[in-house]
């Protein structure tokens, strides 16, 4: 009698895991990005018209700007888990255990990594056109003179960018003066302007701008050199250390935790689709994105070691969490 049980409960739980994903989704999704322009957002407006064709349901693109993801990761955490309320976050969302003493949530026990979408490789460092550098080695000995009052700008206080300057800052031994803005929009004006001198900026958002003049570029924080942009080379071959504890860049999709499995599943698969389409592929790749559509368990990996990287990184940046 029990066996019988057992077997009528797992098949009432197949049926219903068969009907989530046959009936999923059947209204608009939210995609939720922590973020301003560029960067994730990026990642979502490429992907979201896809996975509208392909399901039939609008995915809508909602943007939260603020706190390094932590506004727009909040609502998805205490969103219903459903399906109908996702995320799309970069690398820099796994930041926050690192350098803030309280969250309104918890990244692992509130989140479901469920696709890896696109990979951004690292960073470009780049400064004013008007700086008196021309390579690397240059920009750290005009900052090792006294009173060179160099500046650097990022996103805002602990964003990823903030922490790859700030590694970079310590292991040259530079002192550069960290300025924060508040979002990725106003830091780019204000390399752009001059207002500051320095600053590593995401491969899709530095392409264009470095193409038009408006910023140079002097190093790529990556073992290799960006294929778009060979000319560039890499950190540890214009003479300086890699911050390669901050790890590559990303742009993964969450859910919020305990979305039925067939969701997840069926996101995963939808996902997968979508980047591998010949016209989203060359969206992605004109932004200096590599599309990758990787399933939940893979991404779920990814994810955990970028925590673990984070947190190294912010040790070694001598980042104390507020």
């Amino acid at each position: 009698m029990r066996r019988m049980l057992m077997a009528a409960s797992l098949m009432a739980l197949m049926v219903c895991n068969a009907g989530w994903s046959q009936n999923y989704p059947a209204r608009p999704v939210r995609l939720i990005i922590g973020f301003g322009q560029g960067g994730p957002d990026s990642t979502a407006r490429i992907l979201a018209p896809q996975l509208t064709a392909q399901t039939g349901q609008s995915f809508i693109v909602d943007n939260h700007p603020g706190a390094t993801g932590i506004i727009g990761g909040e609502m998805v955490a205490k969103a219903a888990p459903d399906g109908y309320t996702l995320m799309i976050a970069p690398n820099s969302f796994a930041i926050n255990p690192s350098i803030n003493k309280t969250l309104p949530f918890d990244v692992f026990r509130d989140f479901i990594p469920v696709s890896h979408i696109s990979s951004s490789e690292a960073a470009f460092l780049v400064v004013h056109p008007s700086m008196p550098v021309k390579n690397l080695k240059e920009l750290i000995a005009l900052a090792h003179k006294p009173n060179s009052r160099i500046a650097y700008g990022s996103p805002g206080q602990g964003s990823g960018i903030h922490l790859r300057s700030a590694l970079f800052d310590a292991q040259a031994k530079t002192n550069m003066v960290h300025v924060p803005y508040k979002g990725a929009g106003p830091a780019i004006t204000g390399v752009i302007s001059g207002e500051v001198q320095v600053m590593f900026v995401t491969t899709s958002v530095a392409l264009p701008l470095i193409k038009a003049g408006k910023l140079r570029a002097l190093a790529y924080d990556y073992q290799t050199r960006a294929e778009f942009m060979k000319d560039v080379p890499t950190m540890a071959e214009a003479g300086a250390p890699q911050t390669t504890q901050v790890g590559s860049g990303w742009h993964g999709l969450f859910a919020p935790a305990k979305t039925p499995a067939a969701i997840i599943a069926r996101l995963e698969s939808e996902v997968h689709k979508a980047v591998a389409v010949p016209e989203v592929r060359e969206r992605f790749i004109r932004l200096g994105l590599t599309p990758v559509g990787s399933t939940s368990e893979e991404f779920r990996v990814l994810f955990a070691n970028t925590v673990k990287g984070m947190s190294e990184a912010a040790r070694a940046a001598g980042l104390v969490p507020q």
